[in-house]
């Protein structure tokens, strides 16, 4: 096995350069299992299709939904772990880790990572100082898609801080046109709205403490955190209010604001809202739609909260090994980053393959942030309290969306962490 996957590497990989899945595969069948669906699945599968002509690899692939800790739950609990499996959370890779419910990837396979990715993202695919994942696809999710067109009728640009994103939120709503769109059915969209507040507002460190519940949920910079939520997602300026945005997805908050008559003029979240836009909706991207970084919240400045989703092996095999190698090349990350609603933390991946300006930019952010990143709290907790829908964080941001009640919502929070993460 060690001697096949170094082969790979060192075909492939050297200087960055791309990676050629090994020989004596032909006829091996893989399963997979992903968050995606959609637009985002069918450029998915242009990667595995790409892998199974270089291996003879035969790939199924299963779409996990929002809640990919539910769904590998009921697998694991039939005894049907499948072979493959995309993680959206850090959290949850330590989880299974620990738990013993992950193969350590080869060192042959470590050493194709080395060479592609920071070391911060290294250190999130590791558990124990040892590897188990690749993080094959990366999100900015400090981002605000805008409708050019809305802003333009109100006369209004870009804000440089939170003061004057509430400033323009007011104006546009006052106009016509409420502010934002919430796909608060999704509750992983209100985690990373808190994420993106409590980041700027009490800092990294503070944010650190948090995320490893080493401070309480009830601490006051939790309550000012909340405090900021309600204001700038008053019901005023809610496309439908608060109870209309827990009945839209995201998807479909995506294409409310870039409709031809637009329910809001702006839905915050990642780079992969451009994949909506472009699949799902009439607008051009840089014409009708545009993007500005999530504005200062306090002392700390603009800050990022990143998301991804890491490539595991959770059984033995020499096809799932190749898989994840391949995956760690810059060969199949251009398949996707070509399509656009894609950003790849792979260093090796030559910028110009993305399709357009804003991708390149969003994802030369990644790249040049190195380590200096957050993950949303939802995908730092356990996936008890953080990763399923209806549940922990996000029911209870839910809940707060329309109760806007800090001291209640920030006991909720509290009681929900102390049962997930324990003593």
């Amino acid at each position: 096995m060690a001697a096949m996957l170094a082969a790979i590497a060192a075909c492939g990989c050297a200087g960055r350069t791309a990676a050629a899945p090994g020989q004596g595969l032909r006829g091996s069948r893989l399963e997979v299992v992903a968050v995606w669906s959609g637009v985002e699945e069918q450029h998915f599968q242009l990667v595995l299709r790409a892998f199974e002509r270089q291996t003879g690899v035969t790939v199924s692939y299963l779409p996990a939904g929002y809640s990919v800790p539910a769904f590998l739950q009921a697998r694991l609990a039939r005894g049907q772990p499948p072979d493959v499996a995309f993680l959206p959370q850090p959290g949850l890779l330590r989880s299974y880790a620990a738990e013993h419910l992950l193969v350590p990837l080869d060192p042959a396979v470590a050493r194709v990572v080395a060479q592609n990715y920071d070391p911060a993202w290294q250190q999130l695919g590791s558990a124990d100082g040892r590897l188990y994942g690749v993080w094959f696809k990366a999100a900015n999710k400090s981002l605000i898609w805008y409708n050019e067109g809305v802003f333009e009728r109100v006369g209004v640009a870009p804000p440089a801080d939170l003061a004057g994103l509430e400033l323009l939120a007011g104006k546009v709503s006052a106009a016509g046109t409420p502010a934002f769109s919430v796909g608060g059915a999704d509750g992983w969209t209100l985690a990373d709205w808190f994420s993106n507040l409590y980041l700027g507002l009490a800092g990294p460190a503070r944010y650190d403490l948090l995320a490893g519940h080493r401070i309480p949920w009830t601490d006051p910079t939790v309550k000012a955190a909340l405090r900021l939520m309600a204001a700038i997602l008053a019901p005023p300026l809610v496309a439908g209010g608060p109870r209309g945005a827990l009945r839209v997805t995201y998807q479909e908050s995506v294409m409310q604001t870039f409709a031809a008559v637009p329910a809001a003029a702006m839905i915050y979240e990642g780079d992969f809202v451009a994949a909506v836009i472009t699949g799902s909706t009439r607008a051009r991207l840089g014409v009708d739609a545009d993007v500005f970084p999530f504005p200062a919240v306090g002392q700390y400045g603009p800050m990022v909260i990143a998301g991804g989703d890491a490539a595991v092996l959770m059984r033995q095999s020499p096809a799932g090994e190749a898989l994840i190698s391949y995956l760690a090349s810059p060969q199949a990350a251009a398949i996707w980053a070509a399509q656009g609603g894609f950003v790849s933390p792979n260093a090796g991946l030559d910028l110009s393959v993305y399709p357009d300006a804003i991708s390149r930019s969003i994802a030369r952010g990644v790249i040049e942030a190195g380590g200096d990143f957050r993950f949303s709290l939802s995908d730092l907790a356990p996936a008890a309290f953080g990763g399923i829908e209806h549940q922990g964080l996000r029911g209870i941001l839910q809940d707060f969306l329309v109760s806007r009640n800090m001291d209640a919502t920030a006991a909720r929070l509290e009681a929900a962490a102390k049962a997930a993460y324990g003593p």
